[in-house]
């Protein structure tokens, strides 16, 4: 099995890990009620989703 001569730098290392970031959820705007959500399911505050209410509150 191959083994490497040298050490990994922490530069390279880091270079290399820099598109791993957090990314913002999709939030969208309810329709009902306004509150923010997350895409395609039920709103929180409300409890519709595409225009039915789902869970009663």
């Amino acid at each position: 099995m191959a083994v490497p001569f040298r050490r990994t730098s922490k530069t390279r290392k880091n270079k290399r890990r820099t598109h791993y970031k957090l990314q913002v959820p999709g939030m969208v705007e309810c329709p009902n009620c306004g509150e923010m959500k997350l895409a395609h399911r039920v709103c929180p505050s409300c409890g519709t989703y595409k225009g039915k209410e789902v869970v009663n509150k």
